[in-house]
């Protein structure tokens, strides 16, 4: 077949600042999902993008053409509304474990499809991974009856949603071309609208530890990603929250796991509950649902609902998740107040204990991982822990040391508060 455009003069047009028509936007997108457009000239469109950027009317095209790639999914029969969470990653961001039964003990549906971790960010499905039997692949069918019977699904999303946008996501992480807002948001918008949710709240990371390192970045990511899901005609809302401190006191997937079980089960680290709770909050008003989601935490409900989600993608919700061979303390070498603890160090630091991995297809270790003694604001004296790193590898400790070192403060004062969620974005 004769192909109506030439890529090179595409790539061309964009280097030189040009806007591209809407017929080309398709044609280059389905061109290179179909192999007609080689790795290497991609590579080169998402340079020009990355440098040159997309009017909105560009980007909105993009995103379309990327979720015409493949199939749409829809839940429009559940009898009940569907809300979806997405969060940029960061270290220790374990809120959709505990969010995802929260909201279906609440009468929502929550198709959550979730990716694997890269370098310092963790990855839903590894933490997962942690609980023996639990399996994240699952077809349509099986998603759809989960739904119904559980309310909540946490799984890998299928090769049919946004393919052209697996091959970029792919090129992107290998050509300097990631940190792009409008191709960071076309990525995430394609793929949440195409899972067919009818409402999406997006955690939109700022600080060390995440993509956006301030807070006008991480306000362009969401409000370009939010314009983006109304203009499909999903309700979409964000919040801008701090990552320049890791969540909660654990960094590593079995580790993440069981402080996630002790969110549902009423207790766990108040930065954690707090933003699981503002998220919730989030999502049952963008679905129209008027329920008090900290209740649930309180009387169990939401405890039951993970225990039957699990269970229903075969994991046992009992199991002993143990814990790694090995394990180091790094101690306090002052009396004070730990006024910095930064989420990049320790992020780096866990990726290297074997929790997190530098390729796609690297193993990861489910008891690797960092816990935290003490966070930003807690008073510690000489000699006290201020972390311990765990891995099943002990020669991995040296790296790991390297990546933590000059990663905390210890002053006389104590630091300003710094809110969990620090904008809204609608």
């Amino acid at each position: 077949m004769t192909e109506p455009f030439d890529v090179v003069s595409v790539i061309i047009a964009k280097r030189d600042g040009g806007v591209l028509p809407d017929p080309v936007i398709d044609w280059v997108l389905d061109a290179y999902t179909r192999g007609v457009v080689a790795d290497e000239q991609m590579a080169a469109l998402a340079m020009a993008v990355f440098l040159r950027g997309m009017s909105p009317g560009e980007l909105a095209r993009w995103t379309a053409a990327m979720i015409a790639s493949g199939e749409r999914l829809d839940f429009s029969g559940l009898g009940r509304p569907t809300v979806d969470k997405h969060s940029t990653g960061g270290v220790g961001d374990k809120i959709t474990l505990p969010l995802c039964p929260l909201l279906a003990s609440c009468g929502v549906a929550v198709p959550q499809l979730s990716g694997r971790g890269l370098g310092h960010t963790g990855g839903t499905l590894d933490k997962l991974e942690s609980i023996p039997g639990w399996r994240g692949e699952l077809c349509n069918e099986d998603l759809t009856r989960q739904l119904l019977d559980v309310g909540a699904v946490i799984a890998q999303a299928g090769a049919g949603l946004a393919p052209a946008d697996r091959k970029l996501y792919s090129l992107r992480d290998v050509t300097g071309t990631v940190d792009s807002i409008p191709l960071i948001a076309a990525s995430i918008m394609s793929k949440k609208i195409a899972e067919g949710t009818s409402a999406l709240v997006l955690d939109v990371k700022c600080g060390t530890g995440a993509f956006m390192k301030n807070i006008a970045q991480a306000r362009e990511l969401a409000e370009t990603m939010v314009n983006l899901g109304s203009a499909h005609g999903v309700k979409t809302t964000a919040l801008i929250t701090d990552m320049s401190t890791p969540l909660g006191r654990t960094v590593g997937n079995a580790l993440e796991v069981r402080e996630s079980v002790d969110v549902l089960a009423g207790g766990g680290p108040e930065d954690v509950v707090e933003l699981t709770l503002a998220l919730a909050r989030e999502m049952l008003a963008a679905a129209g649902v008027d329920a008090d989601p900290a209740e649930n935490l309180r009387n169990g409900k939401a405890m039951d609902s993970w225990r039957r989600m699990i269970a229903a993608q075969d994991g046992d919700p009992d199991a002993d998740l143990g814990w790694a061979n090995h394990t180091e303390v790094i101690a306090a070498a002052s009396d004070g107040v730990l006024t910095r603890l930064d989420a990049l160090g320790v992020g780096t630091a866990a990726w290297r204990l074997g929790a997190g991995r530098a390729r796609k297809e690297d193993p990861v270790q489910a008891r690797a991982g960092i816990v935290l003694h003490a966070k930003p604001g807690d008073r510690v004296r000489a000699g006290d822990p201020l972390m311990t790193l765990h891995t099943d590898t002990p020669e991995r400790f040296g790296r790991a040391l390297e990546a933590v070192a000059g990663s905390w403060t210890i002053s006389d004062t104590a630091p300003p508060d710094r809110p969990v969620v620090l904008e809204a974005v609608a």
